[in-house]
């Protein structure tokens, strides 16, 4: 059988929630935001959990989250950096072995099995896949101005969610290259948004893309935390 990790990042903080409380820690139904998307990678197919929060908060997830809610797969809880890019190096540096990487924001707390087992069946035979949607409005390119450039095709685009899921081999040896080139690829203007570019920028390998749902929002304002509250319902 193969051997899966996630990897899910709660590093998160509350200021576009205007909250104190990073948003991964807010109430949604009685419980922490994190603790969702923790519970659908607990009950499924994956053999181990590793999570990675905001330096200093190792110890509230710990007693907070993972032990008082029985969460077993848990086997590590790590400080991630300063970009997300920086925090997932943080969560591959305390794997030493496996088949498969699934990569996930805490902040989407919708992700079910159903997602996880397209993203397993798509990364066994592409190496690197990423789960979204099809975009349900037409897409503008303005230039500095605000002036529209350009209007892309709407059917070839696609709004990226989590998880990102790559072989381990893929995935280690992108941001090992990329711990060496960072500060080239800034130099450049290239910033990294998420994990299949670094796959795409530095390995030039292709990403396929399958089907993740409407429901795996990412909670990031108040407008999100209603509708999430809706969809718990």
């Amino acid at each position: 059988m193969d051997h899966c990790i996630a990897i899910v990042l709660a590093g998160g903080s509350g200021k576009r929630m205007k909250s104190d409380i990073p948003k991964q820690y807010l109430p949604l139904k009685g419980l922490p935001l994190l603790f969702y998307s923790l519970k659908t990678f607990e009950d499924s197919f994956i053999d181990e959990i590793i999570l990675v929060t905001a330096a200093g908060e190792e110890s509230y997830c710990r007693e907070n989250i993972v032990e008082a809610y029985g969460l077993k797969k848990v086997t590590h809880i790590v400080a991630g950096g300063k970009e997300r890019y920086h925090s997932v190096m943080k969560g591959l540096s305390v794997i030493d072995e496996c088949d498969y990487v699934f990569i996930h924001d805490g902040a989407r707390p919708f992700v079910s099995q159903e997602i996880l087992e397209r993203a397993y069946q798509a990364v066994k035979q592409y190496r690197a896949c990423v789960v979204g949607v099809p975009v349900k409005d037409t897409i503008k390119i303005t230039d500095k101005n605000g002036f529209v450039e350009a209007t892309p095709d709407r059917e070839k685009l696609y709004q990226v969610q989590t998880p990102q899921v790559f072989s381990y081999d893929l995935i280690h040896e992108a941001y090992d290259q990329l711990a060496r080139s960072e500060q080239d690829l800034l130099e450049k203007g290239i910033h990294i948004t998420d994990d299949s570019m670094i796959v795409e920028q530095i390995l030039h390998q292709k990403v396929k893309m399958t089907d993740g749902s409407y429901e795996n929002i990412k909670i990031t304002t108040s407008e999100d935390l209603l509708i999430a509250e809706n969809l718990v319902k």
